[in-house]
C-alpha cells in the first residue's frame, strides 16, 4: 500500500513558470513599428493599396484543384498538425469566392481547357500555386502523349512547390511566399 502514496503524490518541483512578457519589438517588427507610430503621434500614415495588400495575406481563400496524388499531402496541409486556417487560408469551392488557386497533380490535355475555364472565373486579383514535379512539369509523365508539360503554359503560375509528392509543409511554405509576394507588388485593379 506503500507503493500508492508515491504513484498518486503530486511532485515535488514548481511547475508553474512566472509570465515574462515578450516586448511588441521582438514579436513582430510591422507591428512595433505601427504601435510607436500610434504612441507617438496619436494616428497611422499608409497608402490604402499598402493596407489592402496587408489585409489580402491574412485572408486568402484557395480553390483547391487536386487532380493526383499531390492533393493528399494539399488536404492533409489544413488538418490539424499544420492548421492552414491560421494564416487566413480557407478552402473555397467556388472559383467566384477564391483568390488563389492550387493546381496539385497531373494535368491533362483533355483536363486542360477546364483549368483555363475555372481560373478565368476567378475575381482578380488571383494567384496560382502549382504543387508537385506533375503540375510543375509534367513530372514522371513528362513525355506521355496525353499530359501537359507544366500547368504555366494554360495559366500564370505565380509559385511552384516541388516534390514528388510535396510535403504538406512544402505547401504551407508556398503559401507563406505567396503572402510575402503580395506584400511586395501591387495589386491593384486597373480599369
Amino acid at each position: 500500500m506503500s507503493h500508492d502514496k508515491h504513484i498518486i503524490a503530486a511532485p515535488s518541483v514548481n511547475l508553474k513558470q512566472p509570465n515574462v512578457a515578450v516586448p511588441a519589438i521582438k514579436q513582430d517588427e510591422f507591428a512595433a513599428r505601427i504601435a510607436q507610430e500610434v504612441t507617438d503621434k496619436g494616428f497611422v500614415l499608409t497608402q490604402v493599396d499598402k493596407l489592402f495588400d496587408w489585409a489580402r495575406t491574412g485572408s486568402m481563400w484557395p480553390m483547391t484543384f487536386g487532380l493526383a496524388c499531390c492533393a493528399v499531402e494539399m488536404i492533409h496541409s489544413y488538418m490539424s498538425r499544420y492548421d492552414l486556417d491560421r494564416f487566413g487560408v480557407i478552402p473555397r469551392p467556388s472559383p467566384r469566392q477564391s483568390d488563389v488557386m492550387i493546381v496539385a497533380g497531373t494535368l491533362t490535355n483533355k483536363m486542360a481547357p477546364a483549368l483555363r475555364r475555372v481560373y478565368d472565373q476567378m475575381p482578380e486579383p488571383r494567384w496560382v500555386i502549382s504543387m508537385g514535379s506533375c503540375a510543375n512539369g509534367g513530372g514522371y509523365y513528362h513525355y506521355s502523349y496525353s499530359v501537359v508539360r507544366g500547368c504555366d503554359r494554360i495559366v500564370p503560375v505565380d509559385i511552384y512547390v516541388p516534390g514528388c509528392p510535396p510535403t504538406a509543409e512544402a505547401l504551407v511554405y508556398g503559401i507563406l511566399q505567396l503572402q510575402k509576394k503580395i506584400q511586395r507588388e501591387d495589386t491593384r485593379i486597373v480599369r
